[in-house]
This record gives structure tokens, sequence and C-alpha cells, in this order.
């Protein structure tokens, strides 16, 4: 039988999920507000890990938020440490994940080129 997803799939998906309630629950940082984590992706030798978020924050505030997941970043990985069972766990790095902006902006540039009357087509 074959594995359907391999070990580093399980420990990026669980670490998404272990980092999702830390951040809600414990993490005081009042710059970090409402962020969603999109993807985990872990290097092979499991000594980093992108962490992907997207917000509704923009300018500013973005960079608060990337700031304070910064500054955390230490006390992440020491909690993902303790609840994630693997050998070495990784460093992480957070990365602001556009891909829905960019959905959105190409959306409305559609909706355009399909309807240059359109209300929403203002860009």
């Amino acid at each position: 039988m074959s594995e359907r997803y391999s070990r580093s799939d399980r420990v990026s998906e669980a670490i998404r999920r272990e980092l999702a309630k830390l951040i809600a629950t414990e993490l005081k940082d009042p710059r970090v507000g409402m962020i969603s984590l999109t993807a985990v992706e872990i290097t092979p030798d499991y000594a980093h890990a992108k962490v992907f978020y997207t917000t509704l924050a923009e300018g500013e505030a973005l960079q608060q938020i990337h700031e304070g997941l910064q500054r955390a970043s230490g006390f992440l990985r020491r909690e993902i440490g303790k609840r994630v069972r693997i050998h070495t766990t990784p460093a992480l790095h957070f990365v602001h994940d556009e891909t829905l902006a960019r959905a959105d902006h190409l959306s409305r540039l559609i909706d355009k080129a399909l309807n240059p009357d359109s209300p929403r087509s203002e860009d």
C-alpha cells in the first residue's frame, strides 16, 4: 500500500495546525491580529519552515503583523517543539501569502474585461 502523504507533509500540517492554535490562544502580541495560516513548507532536513499567512490588513498594519510574528518566532518554535514529535524543531520564517489578494485582483480584471461599465471594475 503506497503512502498517500509523505512524512514531511504530515509534519508540515501538524506544525500549521499547532501554530494556528498557539497564535489564536496564547500569543499576546497586540500587533498580531486576525491571521490565517495557509501553508507550511519545511526543508528536507527539518531545519527551517516557511509559514505562509494571510490577513485583511494592509500597509503599516501588515508590517506590524509581520514584525509581531517574527518577534514571537522563538516562543512559537519552543511550543511547537513541545507539541509536535520531531527530532529537530525548525526555525520559523513567516511569509505573507498574497495568493488571495492576487486572486481578487485577477477577478476584478476579468470582470472589467467582461463588463467595462460594472461598478466593481473600478481599480
